[in-house]
C-alpha cells in the first residue's frame, strides 16, 4: 500500500467522440442508443452478487489441501468478484474482497494466470484462530511511518485536518463543511479512499414517513505497511462493540498495531476508534435507537482517491445526490406556516408543534445555527425526543474534532452558499441530458427522411 503522502494520479476520461462521416451510425443504431439512455438515465436498480462470490470460495477451501488447489480456488474467486465490478462499486464487501484477494495471492504467492475451478463445497470447517494474547494488545506504537504526523518531512505545513459527521434524520457535514437533510434510505457509502471505506444503513423511524435514521455502521481499515492488519469495525442498533469484528481491540499483529485502537468512552453509548497511521479519529454513539458517526481526518487521506475511482457516491466527500435531498428551508417555512395559521401540521401528532419543538432544542442548543434547526426537524418529523441528543452529541463532536473553531456553527446562509456551485452543477447536467436526449432524436427522425 502506498503511502498517504504520495499524490493521487488524475487519469484522463474519455468523453464523447465525434464520429467523421465514415463512422456515422445508422438510423437504427441511433435509436437503440436513445432508446437504452432514456430507460436507464432514471435509475439503474441491479443487485450485487458479491455475498455469494464470497460464500462460494469460502466453501471451496474449507478444508486445508495443496497450495495448487488454494491458488485455482482463489482465482476463481478474483474471476467471481471482477464480475460483480458494476454492481457492487459502493459495497464495503466487495472492497474488502478485493483488498483481501491481493493480500491472499501474496501470501500464499499464487499467480494471477493460471487455472480456475468453480468452487466446490467441502464439509468440515476449519477450527477458528486462537485470540489475540494480551502481549499482542500491548504492542510499542511502532516506526515513525506509523504516525501520520511524525511521517511528514520537516519544515513542512501542519496537515490540514477535515470533518465530516452524519447523525439524526439523517444530517450530513460534508468535509468541506456542507450542511444536508437527506433521505439516503438503505445502504449508502460515507467515505471510501486508500486507507478505509465507512457504510451506513439508514431505516424509516416511523412508517410512512421520509424520516431515516442510521442503525447500521460498517468501518473497514485496510493493511498499511508495517502498521496494521486489515480490520472490521461493525456497529448497529443496540450493539455498540469496544473491539473489532475479530475480537482484538488494536491493529493485530504488526509491529506499529497500537496506532490503531478502540477505546470505549461509554459502554453502550460511546466508542472512538484512532488510528494514528492515517492521522485519523472516528467516534460512534448511539443516541436513542440510532447512531451517529464523526470522523476528523487529514486532507491528504480524504483526498487518497483508489486508482479509477472518482467517488462520485461518496457522501462526506460529495454530500448526498440531488434526487436525496430534504429542502430544509421549506420545511421550515412550512412548519411556521401551520404553527401561525393553527392549522395542524402533519406531524404535529407526534407531539410537538414548531414552537414546541424549538422550545425542546433549545434547552441543549442555545445557538439557533444548523445543529438547532435539526433538532426541530427531527422532532417534527419523527416525535422522537432522543434526537435532541443526536443533534446536541454531534455538535459536541465538531467542538472536539474541528480544525477551526470559527467554523462549529454553520447557519442557513452559509449552507444556501456553499450548495450554490452544486446547483449550478446540477443544472448544467441537466441541461446537457436534455440537449443530447433532443440531438439524438433529431438524428433518429431525419435519418428515416
Amino acid at each position: 500500500m502506498h503511502s498517504p503522502r504520495e499524490r493521487s494520479e488524475v487519469r484522463p476520461r474519455a468523453g464523447w467522440m465525434v464520429m467523421g462521416k465514415r463512422g456515422r451510425p445508422s438510423a437504427l443504431d441511433v435509436c437503440r442508443v436513445l432508446a437504452v439512455f432514456l430507460s436507464l438515465f432514471p435509475t439503474v436498480s441491479l443487485q450485487c452478487k458479491i455475498l455469494k462470490c464470497n460464500s462460494e470460495f469460502w466453501a471451496s477451501t474449507s478444508n486445508s489441501g495443496p497450495e495448487e488447489e488454494f491458488c485455482t480456488a482463489l482465482r476463481a474467486y478474483n474471476s467471481c468478484v471482477r464480475r460483480t465490478a458494476r454492481t457492487c462499486r459502493g459495497d464495503l464487501a466487495y472492497h474488502s474482497a478485493q483488498h483481501g484477494i491481493e493480500d491472499l495471492m501474496s501470501q500464499h504467492n499464487c499467480s494471477r494466470e493460471g487455472p480456475t475451478s468453480q468452487p466446490h463445497a467441502r464439509t468440515a470447517l476449519p477450527p477458528p484462530p486462537p485470540p489475540l494474547t494480551p502481549d499482542s494488545q500491548e504492542r510499542s506504537d511502532g516506526p515513525e511511518m506509523c504516525h501520520y504526523e511524525r511521517s511528514l518531512p520537516r519544515n513542512t505545513a501542519p496537515p490540514n485536518y477535515t470533518h465530516c459527521g452524519f447523525f439524526g434524520d439523517p444530517h450530513l457535514r460534508t468535509f468541506g463543511d456542507d450542511f444536508q437533510t437527506c433521505k439516503v434510505e438503505g445502504a449508502w457509502p460515507l467515505i471510501h479512499n486508500k486507507y478505509l471505506s465507512v457504510q451506513v444503513t439508514n431505516t424509516p423511524v416511523v412508517p410512512g414517513s421520509m424520516a431515516t435514521a442510521t442503525s447500521k455502521l460498517t468501518i473497514i481499515f485496510k493493511n498499511f505497511q508495517e502498521c496494521v492488519d486489515q480490520k472490521m469495525y461493525h456497529a448497529e442498533t443496540d450493539e455498540l462493540p469496544a473491539a473489532f469484528a475479530d475480537g482484538s481491540k488494536n491493529g493485530g499483529d504488526r509491529h506499529g498495531a497500537n496506532t490503531l485502537r478502540v477505546v470505549e468512552k461509554v459502554p453502550g453509548q460511546h466508542v472512538e476508534i484512532q488510528a494514528r497511521y492515517i492521522g485519523t479519529t472516528i467516534v460512534v454513539r448511539q443516541v436513542g435507537r440510532y447512531l451517529t458517526f464523526a470522523v476528523r481526518m487529514p486532507e491528504e487521506v480524504v483526498n487518497s482517491v483508489e486508482e479509477g475511482d472518482d467517488q462520485d457516491l461518496y457522501l462526506c466527500l460529495h454530500g448526498c445526490p440531488a434526487n436525496q435531498r430534504i429542502d430544509f428551508r421549506n420545511f421550515k417555512a412550512r412548519s411556521a406556516e401551520a404553527q401561525s395559521t393553527g392549522r395542524p401540521h402533519s406531524t404535529a401528532a407526534q407531539g410537538f408543534t414548531y414552537q414546541s419543538a424549538k422550545a425542546k432544542c433549545k434547552e441543549r442548543l442555545p445557538v439557533e445555527d444548523l445543529y438547532f434547526q435539526s433538532c426541530v426537524f427531527d422532532l417534527l418529523s419523527s416525535g422522537d425526543i432522543n434526537f435532541t441528543m443526536a443533534a446536541y452529541y454531534a455538535f459536541e463532536d465538531v467542538k472536539m474534532l474541528h480544525s477551526n473553531s470559527k467554523r462549529y456553527h454553520i447557519y442557513e446562509k452559509d449552507s444556501f452558499l456553499n450548495n450554490a456551485p452544486q446547483r449550478g452543477k446540477d443544472f448544467l447536467s441537466l441541461l446537457l441530458l436534455n440537449v443530447l436526449a433532443v440531438l439524438l432524436w433529431i438524428e433518429c427522425c431525419t435519418a428515416h427522411l
